[in-house]
């Protein structure tokens, strides 16, 4: 029997720039395996947490997985999100299940469970996984995890809000091995954070540099696709926040035009956030390293997950493991 005690060890998949091991290191587990397709992430995730992740998860045999108790990853959510899926529409690309590149890594996922076996997981995805195709795609995850594999599942959407400036919904999804937890095989979800979370000013900086502004051909270019979308009766556009406001979800597009989060100056034309104010808006810790490259940090935090979010799961993930393990020891 494991002694529990003993710190558990995870491994992170999708990892990008990390935060996801930052919540489960965290709790206080051990990462043993790590891996991130993007080299840019990588990148970033080597200066932060001095290791390389391994590349293209369609390449791992699973066998070589290192052991572990927790398996946790986010797989790609473009392919499933409301926005990801109208822009493939648009220009005629396939989505869901149909995507061959990042759709199906959910199957990659599911070949590691089946070798490794880890005693729980987590996994993380946009809240329209659920709903995508009418609900046949979730209820194709759902029967491979717990028909298949034979984990109780249970999800949860949660919005960051109680943790971070920021409405960023999404759909956790946490498993437990039948053979081990037996009568307490299902997950209750810990209680959310009471009150309604921080506001935009406890991350705006005050001095915010200049170059962060909107030009003005930028800013009357938003005005203009507002006001189309108003006139079309929908609710598209731009997103205006000041120290009282809670910001719409920073999105991996950002580095574009900031359409969803701009910061009100009066008497000038809105600013978008700075990469540290990304940093701080995904709670991420101080002295976090970031990438030099503007553009490629809002893409990186866009793409991440909300630390607080994940550590107050991993939590109770961990509590949860070390109580059910610390009970069977002690059976006769």
């Amino acid at each position: 029997m494991p002694d529990p005690n003993k710190a558990f060890t995870f491994i992170d998949l999708f990892a990008g720039i990390g935060g996801i091991r930052l919540a489960f290191e965290q709790a206080g587990c051990k990462c043993v395996f790590s891996c991130e397709y993007d080299r840019h992430c990588q990148e970033t995730y080597r200066e932060n947490f001095g290791e390389t992740p391994y590349g293209d998860i369609r390449e791992i045999d699973a066998a070589s997985v290192p052991d572990h108790d927790i398996l946790a990853g986010g797989f790609p959510c473009p392919a499933f999100s409301r926005a990801g899926v109208s822009s493939r529409n648009y220009y005629g690309i396939a989505h869901g299940f149909q995507d061959k590149t990042q759709g199906t890594l959910f199957f990659n996922v599911k070949d590691i469970l089946k070798a490794k076996r880890p005693k729980m997981f987590l996994l993380e995805n946009v809240k329209s996984l659920r709903s995508y195709d009418g609900g046949n795609a979730f209820k194709t995850i759902m029967a491979v995890l717990q028909d298949e594999l034979d984990y109780n599942v249970s999800y949860q959407i949660i919005d960051a809000r109680r943790w971070v400036p920021q409405h960023r919904e999404r759909i956790f999804l946490i498993g437990l091995r039948r053979d081990i937890f037996g009568d307490f095989g299902k997950f209750d979800f810990p209680s959310l954070p009471p009150g309604l979370g921080p506001k935009m000013g406890s991350i705006l900086e005050k001095n915010a540099d200049p170059k962060f502004g909107i030009s003005d051909k930028n800013w009357e270019c938003l005005k203009r696709h507002a006001e189309r979308h108003k006139a079309k009766g929908h609710g598209f556009g731009y997103g205006l926040v000041n120290g009282r406001s809670v910001a719409r979800t920073l999105s991996h597009r950002y580095y574009k035009d900031g359409l969803e989060i701009l910061v009100e100056r009066p008497g000038m034309n809105p600013r978008m956030l700075t990469p540290d104010e990304c940093r701080k808006l995904m709670g991420f810790p101080e002295g976090f390293k970031i990438t030099p490259s503007k553009n490629e940090a809002y893409r990186q935090f866009g793409n991440s997950v909300v630390v607080p979010v994940v550590a107050h799961l991993a939590k109770a993930m961990v509590s949860h493991l070390g109580r059910i393990l610390a009970s069977k020891c002690e059976q006769p």
